[in-house]
């Protein structure tokens, strides 16, 4: 029970409308980046960047920030 107190309370939404546009923008440019990435270089870079991307969007779309879950004070 404590444990899902603390989940519930560390995925809480903290970031504004704003966040989450720059999140998604840079979520998407990741995402691009990724699979140029892959067709041109890297598959272990792209993987990297693919992953970076996905986060991001995530973040985006549950209007959460990892760094201020952890108490990391942003400026957005």
């Amino acid at each position: 029970m404590c444990y899902d107190h603390f989940v519930r309370q560390f995925f809480t939404p903290n970031i504004d409308t704003r966040g989450r546009l720059l999140r998604a923008a840079l979520g998407i440019a990741l995402l691009a980046g990724g699979w140029v990435t892959h067709v041109r270089v890297s598959d272990a870079l792209a993987a990297l960047l693919i992953i970076s991307g996905g986060f991001a969007c995530f973040e985006a779309a549950r209007s959460w920030c990892v760094a201020r879950a952890c108490g990391i004070r942003t400026k957005l």
